[in-house]
Protein backbone atom coordinates (compact mmCIF):
# COMPACT_ATOMS: atom_id res chain seq x y z
CA UNK A 1 0.00 0.00 0.00
CA UNK A 2 1.11 3.58 -0.68
CA UNK A 3 1.77 5.70 2.41
CA UNK A 4 0.96 9.43 2.57
CA UNK A 5 3.68 12.05 3.23
CA UNK A 6 1.94 14.02 5.98
CA UNK A 7 4.60 14.49 8.70
CA UNK A 8 6.47 17.80 9.03
CA UNK A 9 9.90 18.46 10.55
CA UNK A 10 8.27 19.25 13.89
CA UNK A 11 6.24 16.03 13.80
CA UNK A 12 9.37 13.99 13.05
CA UNK A 13 11.34 15.65 15.86
CA UNK A 14 8.60 14.89 18.36
CA UNK A 15 8.40 11.26 17.21
CA UNK A 16 12.12 10.95 18.00
CA UNK A 17 11.83 12.76 21.33
CA UNK A 18 8.87 10.63 22.34
CA UNK A 19 10.92 7.49 21.74
CA UNK A 20 14.07 8.62 23.54
CA UNK A 21 13.10 10.67 26.56
CA UNK A 22 10.56 8.23 27.98
CA UNK A 23 13.00 5.34 27.96
CA UNK A 24 16.05 7.22 29.15
CA UNK A 25 14.79 9.17 32.10
CA UNK A 26 12.36 6.72 33.64
CA UNK A 27 13.61 3.24 32.69
CA UNK A 28 17.40 2.91 32.54
CA UNK A 29 18.99 5.48 34.85
CA UNK A 30 18.60 3.27 37.94
CA UNK A 31 20.18 0.08 36.51
CA UNK A 32 22.91 2.17 34.87
CA UNK A 33 23.66 3.83 38.21
CA UNK A 34 23.75 0.41 39.88
CA UNK A 35 26.45 -0.64 37.41
CA UNK A 36 28.59 2.51 37.31
CA UNK A 37 27.72 4.66 40.33
CA UNK A 38 28.78 8.26 39.76
CA UNK A 39 30.61 7.07 36.63
CA UNK A 40 27.10 7.13 35.14
CA UNK A 41 28.01 10.52 33.66
CA UNK A 42 30.99 9.00 31.82
CA UNK A 43 28.74 6.23 30.53
CA UNK A 44 26.24 8.84 29.38
CA UNK A 45 28.92 10.62 27.36
CA UNK A 46 30.07 7.36 25.75
CA UNK A 47 26.51 6.37 24.85
CA UNK A 48 25.85 9.87 23.56
CA UNK A 49 28.93 9.91 21.32
CA UNK A 50 28.04 6.55 19.80
CA UNK A 51 24.46 7.69 19.37
CA UNK A 52 25.68 10.82 17.56
CA UNK A 53 27.68 8.68 15.15
CA UNK A 54 24.70 6.43 14.57
CA UNK A 55 22.45 9.45 14.08
CA UNK A 56 24.69 10.92 11.40
CA UNK A 57 25.08 7.59 9.62
CA UNK A 58 21.33 7.02 9.77
CA UNK A 59 20.62 10.54 8.51
CA UNK A 60 22.94 10.17 5.50
CA UNK A 61 21.38 6.84 4.63
CA UNK A 62 17.80 8.05 5.19
CA UNK A 63 18.39 11.00 2.86
CA UNK A 64 19.49 8.59 0.12
CA UNK A 65 16.79 5.97 0.81
CA UNK A 66 13.70 7.87 2.08
CA UNK A 67 11.44 4.85 2.48
CA UNK A 68 10.02 2.80 5.32
CA UNK A 69 12.33 0.17 6.79
CA UNK A 70 15.36 2.06 8.10
CA UNK A 71 18.56 0.01 8.30
CA UNK A 72 16.76 -3.02 6.89
CA UNK A 73 16.64 -1.09 3.61
CA UNK A 74 20.13 0.43 4.00
CA UNK A 75 21.80 -2.91 4.72
CA UNK A 76 20.03 -4.58 1.81
CA UNK A 77 20.95 -1.82 -0.66
CA UNK A 78 24.54 -1.19 0.50
CA UNK A 79 25.77 -4.52 1.90
CA UNK A 80 23.53 -7.23 0.49
CA UNK A 81 20.38 -9.15 1.29
CA UNK A 82 21.72 -11.11 4.26
CA UNK A 83 22.80 -7.94 6.10
CA UNK A 84 19.49 -6.26 5.41
CA UNK A 85 17.64 -9.29 6.76
CA UNK A 86 19.85 -9.35 9.87
CA UNK A 87 19.20 -5.64 10.48
CA UNK A 88 15.48 -6.11 9.97
CA UNK A 89 15.24 -8.99 12.42
CA UNK A 90 17.45 -7.20 14.96
CA UNK A 91 15.19 -4.16 14.77
CA UNK A 92 11.91 -6.05 14.95
CA UNK A 93 13.04 -8.27 17.85
CA UNK A 94 14.89 -5.53 19.74
CA UNK A 95 12.19 -2.92 19.40
CA UNK A 96 9.40 -5.33 20.20
CA UNK A 97 11.32 -5.94 23.44
CA UNK A 98 11.50 -2.15 23.85
CA UNK A 99 7.71 -1.98 23.48
CA UNK A 100 7.41 -4.52 26.27
CA UNK A 101 9.87 -2.58 28.46
CA UNK A 102 8.01 0.70 28.03
CA UNK A 103 4.63 -0.92 28.68
CA UNK A 104 6.02 -2.56 31.83
CA UNK A 105 7.43 0.81 32.93
CA UNK A 106 3.94 2.27 32.78
CA UNK A 107 2.61 -0.68 34.76
CA UNK A 108 5.36 -0.38 37.37
CA UNK A 109 4.62 3.27 38.08
CA UNK A 110 0.89 2.55 38.27
CA UNK A 111 1.47 -0.43 40.56
CA UNK A 112 0.17 -3.28 38.41
CA UNK A 113 2.95 -4.03 35.91
CA UNK A 114 1.60 -6.74 33.64
CA UNK A 115 -2.16 -5.97 33.49
CA UNK A 116 -1.53 -2.27 32.87
CA UNK A 117 1.22 -3.04 30.36
CA UNK A 118 -1.10 -5.22 28.30
CA UNK A 119 -3.83 -2.58 28.42
CA UNK A 120 -1.40 0.13 27.29
CA UNK A 121 -0.23 -1.88 24.28
CA UNK A 122 -3.80 -2.64 23.21
CA UNK A 123 -4.87 1.01 23.57
CA UNK A 124 -1.95 2.39 21.57
CA UNK A 125 -2.31 -0.24 18.87
CA UNK A 126 -5.88 0.99 18.39
CA UNK A 127 -4.60 4.59 18.26
CA UNK A 128 -2.01 3.67 15.60
CA UNK A 129 -4.75 2.08 13.52
CA UNK A 130 -6.49 5.47 13.31
CA UNK A 131 -3.55 6.97 11.37
CA UNK A 132 0.04 8.18 11.82
CA UNK A 133 -0.93 11.87 11.90
CA UNK A 134 -3.07 11.38 15.01
CA UNK A 135 -0.30 9.29 16.58
CA UNK A 136 2.25 12.05 15.89
CA UNK A 137 -0.06 14.63 17.49
CA UNK A 138 -0.47 12.47 20.59
CA UNK A 139 3.30 12.06 20.81
CA UNK A 140 3.81 15.84 20.64
CA UNK A 141 1.40 16.44 23.52
CA UNK A 142 3.04 13.74 25.64
CA UNK A 143 6.58 15.05 25.05
CA UNK A 144 5.65 18.60 26.05
CA UNK A 145 4.01 17.35 29.26
CA UNK A 146 7.03 15.19 30.14
CA UNK A 147 9.51 18.02 29.57
CA UNK A 148 7.48 20.23 31.90
CA UNK A 149 7.52 17.51 34.58
CA UNK A 150 11.29 17.08 34.21
CA UNK A 151 11.81 20.83 34.53
CA UNK A 152 9.73 20.80 37.72
CA UNK A 153 11.80 17.86 39.03
CA UNK A 154 15.13 19.62 38.54
CA UNK A 155 13.91 22.86 40.11
CA UNK A 156 12.39 21.20 43.20
CA UNK A 157 15.02 18.47 43.80
CA UNK A 158 15.73 17.67 47.43
CA UNK A 159 18.99 18.48 49.23
CA UNK A 160 22.22 16.78 48.18
CA UNK A 161 22.86 13.22 49.32
CA UNK A 162 26.15 11.41 49.91
CA UNK A 163 27.86 10.97 46.53
CA UNK A 164 27.74 7.60 44.80
CA UNK A 165 30.90 5.55 44.36
CA UNK A 166 32.78 5.83 41.08
CA UNK A 167 32.74 2.32 39.56
CA UNK A 168 34.97 2.23 36.46
CA UNK A 169 34.33 -1.47 35.79
CA UNK A 170 30.69 -0.68 35.19
CA UNK A 171 31.20 2.15 32.71
CA UNK A 172 30.74 0.11 29.51
CA UNK A 173 27.82 -2.02 30.78
CA UNK A 174 26.10 1.17 31.95
CA UNK A 175 26.79 2.82 28.59
CA UNK A 176 25.21 -0.18 26.85
CA UNK A 177 22.09 0.22 28.99
CA UNK A 178 21.98 3.97 28.44
CA UNK A 179 22.29 3.45 24.70
CA UNK A 180 18.79 1.97 24.90
CA UNK A 181 17.65 5.47 25.80
CA UNK A 182 19.18 7.11 22.72
CA UNK A 183 17.91 4.70 20.09
CA UNK A 184 14.60 6.47 19.48
CA UNK A 185 15.81 8.64 16.62
CA UNK A 186 15.63 5.56 14.39
CA UNK A 187 11.87 5.95 14.48
CA UNK A 188 12.32 9.05 12.33
CA UNK A 189 14.13 7.12 9.62
CA UNK A 190 11.57 4.30 9.60
CA UNK A 191 8.89 6.88 8.77
CA UNK A 192 10.68 7.75 5.53
CA UNK A 193 7.62 7.29 3.33
CA UNK A 194 5.41 9.47 5.53
CA UNK A 195 7.67 12.54 5.98
CA UNK A 196 7.46 15.59 3.75
CA UNK A 197 10.72 16.38 1.84
CA UNK A 198 12.51 13.39 3.47
CA UNK A 199 15.96 14.24 2.04
CA UNK A 200 15.98 17.46 4.07
CA UNK A 201 13.58 16.68 6.90
CA UNK A 202 14.98 13.37 8.16
CA UNK A 203 18.63 14.47 8.75
CA UNK A 204 17.50 17.69 10.42
CA UNK A 205 14.96 15.92 12.62
CA UNK A 206 17.52 13.33 13.74
CA UNK A 207 20.11 15.94 14.75
CA UNK A 208 17.59 18.22 16.50
CA UNK A 209 15.92 15.40 18.45
CA UNK A 210 19.25 13.93 19.58
CA UNK A 211 20.66 17.32 20.65
CA UNK A 212 17.59 18.10 22.77
CA UNK A 213 17.71 14.63 24.33
CA UNK A 214 21.40 14.92 25.21
CA UNK A 215 20.77 18.18 27.06
CA UNK A 216 17.78 16.76 28.94
CA UNK A 217 19.64 13.58 29.94
CA UNK A 218 22.66 15.47 31.21
CA UNK A 219 20.61 17.84 33.36
CA UNK A 220 18.47 15.04 34.79
CA UNK A 221 21.47 12.79 35.49
CA UNK A 222 23.29 15.54 37.37
CA UNK A 223 20.16 16.40 39.36
CA UNK A 224 19.41 12.76 40.25
CA UNK A 225 22.99 11.97 41.30
CA UNK A 226 23.14 15.11 43.42
CA UNK A 227 19.80 14.42 45.11
CA UNK A 228 20.01 10.65 45.59
CA UNK A 229 23.69 9.70 45.38
CA UNK A 230 24.15 5.95 45.66
CA UNK A 231 20.40 5.53 46.29
CA UNK A 232 19.73 6.28 42.61
CA UNK A 233 20.50 2.61 41.93
CA UNK A 234 17.44 1.48 43.88
CA UNK A 235 15.03 4.40 43.60
CA UNK A 236 13.08 6.16 40.87
CA UNK A 237 13.11 9.71 39.63
CA UNK A 238 10.02 10.38 41.74
CA UNK A 239 12.31 10.20 44.80
CA UNK A 240 14.35 13.16 43.57
CA UNK A 241 11.51 15.50 44.58
CA UNK A 242 9.24 13.82 47.18
CA UNK A 243 6.88 16.80 47.28
CA UNK A 244 6.08 16.45 43.61
CA UNK A 245 6.36 12.64 43.43
CA UNK A 246 2.74 12.09 42.26
CA UNK A 247 3.21 14.51 39.35
CA UNK A 248 6.52 12.86 38.46
CA UNK A 249 4.86 9.44 38.43
CA UNK A 250 2.24 10.76 36.04
CA UNK A 251 5.04 12.18 33.90
CA UNK A 252 6.79 8.80 33.92
CA UNK A 253 3.67 7.09 32.65
CA UNK A 254 3.19 9.70 29.93
CA UNK A 255 6.83 9.43 28.89
CA UNK A 256 6.71 5.65 28.64
CA UNK A 257 3.43 5.82 26.73
CA UNK A 258 4.95 8.30 24.28
CA UNK A 259 7.93 6.03 23.79
CA UNK A 260 5.68 3.00 23.34
CA UNK A 261 3.60 4.84 20.78
CA UNK A 262 6.61 5.77 18.66
CA UNK A 263 8.18 2.32 19.05
CA UNK A 264 5.06 0.62 17.75
CA UNK A 265 5.07 2.97 14.75
CA UNK A 266 8.66 2.04 13.91
CA UNK A 267 8.35 -1.72 14.39
CA UNK A 268 5.17 -1.96 12.31
CA UNK A 269 6.75 -0.09 9.41
CA UNK A 270 9.89 -2.22 9.38
CA UNK A 271 7.62 -5.28 9.46
CA UNK A 272 5.73 -3.79 6.52
CA UNK A 273 8.95 -3.27 4.54
CA UNK A 274 10.17 -6.83 5.22
CA UNK A 275 6.80 -8.29 4.22
CA UNK A 276 6.90 -6.35 0.96
CA UNK A 277 10.19 -8.08 0.21
CA UNK A 278 8.78 -11.51 1.17
CA UNK A 279 11.03 -11.78 4.21
CA UNK A 280 7.91 -12.03 6.39
CA UNK A 281 4.43 -13.43 5.62
CA UNK A 282 2.73 -11.50 2.83
CA UNK A 283 -0.33 -10.45 4.84
CA UNK A 284 1.97 -8.18 6.91
CA UNK A 285 2.50 -5.98 3.83
CA UNK A 286 -0.78 -4.37 4.90
CA UNK A 287 0.04 -1.67 7.46
CA UNK A 288 -2.94 -2.48 9.67
CA UNK A 289 -1.97 -6.13 9.84
CA UNK A 290 1.63 -5.17 10.68
CA UNK A 291 0.46 -2.89 13.49
CA UNK A 292 -1.80 -5.57 14.97
CA UNK A 293 0.96 -8.19 14.77
CA UNK A 294 3.38 -5.80 16.50
CA UNK A 295 0.93 -5.27 19.34
CA UNK A 296 0.33 -9.00 19.81
CA UNK A 297 4.06 -9.76 19.89
CA UNK A 298 4.65 -7.03 22.48
CA UNK A 299 1.84 -8.42 24.66
CA UNK A 300 3.42 -11.89 24.49
CA UNK A 301 6.77 -10.48 25.69
CA UNK A 302 5.12 -8.54 28.51
CA UNK A 303 3.66 -11.79 29.79
CA UNK A 304 6.99 -13.62 29.49
CA UNK A 305 9.72 -11.28 30.83
CA UNK A 306 10.41 -8.48 33.32
CA UNK A 307 11.43 -4.93 32.45
CA UNK A 308 15.18 -5.40 33.04
CA UNK A 309 15.42 -8.45 30.77
CA UNK A 310 13.45 -6.63 28.11
CA UNK A 311 15.85 -3.67 28.21
CA UNK A 312 18.98 -5.84 28.09
CA UNK A 313 17.75 -7.89 25.13
CA UNK A 314 16.60 -4.78 23.32
CA UNK A 315 19.96 -3.04 23.82
CA UNK A 316 21.88 -5.98 22.39
CA UNK A 317 19.67 -6.26 19.29
CA UNK A 318 19.62 -2.51 18.65
CA UNK A 319 23.41 -2.24 18.93
CA UNK A 320 23.72 -4.91 16.22
CA UNK A 321 21.19 -3.00 14.13
CA UNK A 322 23.22 0.20 14.32
CA UNK A 323 26.47 -1.62 13.64
CA UNK A 324 24.96 -2.55 10.26
CA UNK A 325 23.79 1.04 9.77
CA UNK A 326 27.34 2.33 10.28
CA UNK A 327 28.79 -0.31 7.98
CA UNK A 328 26.24 0.73 5.36
CA UNK A 329 27.16 4.41 5.75
CA UNK A 330 30.83 3.51 5.23
CA UNK A 331 29.98 2.46 1.68
CA UNK A 332 28.67 5.97 0.95
CA UNK A 333 32.23 7.28 1.15
CA UNK A 334 32.01 8.38 4.78
CA UNK A 335 34.82 7.15 6.97
CA UNK A 336 35.51 8.50 10.49
CA UNK A 337 31.97 8.73 11.85
CA UNK A 338 30.75 5.32 10.61
CA UNK A 339 33.97 3.66 11.77
CA UNK A 340 33.66 5.13 15.26
CA UNK A 341 30.00 4.19 15.41
CA UNK A 342 30.65 0.62 14.23
CA UNK A 343 33.44 -0.01 16.77
CA UNK A 344 31.38 1.60 19.51
CA UNK A 345 28.28 -0.48 18.80
CA UNK A 346 30.20 -3.75 18.71
CA UNK A 347 32.05 -2.86 21.93
CA UNK A 348 28.84 -2.06 23.82
CA UNK A 349 27.13 -5.16 22.41
CA UNK A 350 29.95 -7.22 23.89
CA UNK A 351 29.63 -5.38 27.22
CA UNK A 352 25.91 -6.15 27.47
CA UNK A 353 26.27 -9.86 26.64
CA UNK A 354 27.01 -10.81 30.26
CA UNK A 355 23.58 -9.50 31.28
CA UNK A 356 21.64 -11.69 28.82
Amino acid sequence: MQLTRSLTLTDAVFVGLGSMIGAGVFAVFAPAAAAAGSALLVSLVIAGVIACCNALSSAWLAAKYPQSGGTYVYGRERLGRIWGDLAGWAFVLGKTASCAAMALTVGTYVGAPKPVAVAAIVALTVLNLTGVQKSALATRIIVIAVLLVLALTTVTARDAAAPADFLPSGILPAAALLFFAFAGYARIATLGEEVKEPQKTIPRAVVIALAITLVVYTVVALTALNALGSDLATKTLADVSPTWAPAIRVGACLAALGSLLSLQLGVSRTTLAMARDRRLPGFLADLRAAEIATGLAAVALVLAVDVTRAIVFSSFCVLLYYAIANASAWTLGKRVVPALGLVGCLTLAGAVLWQL
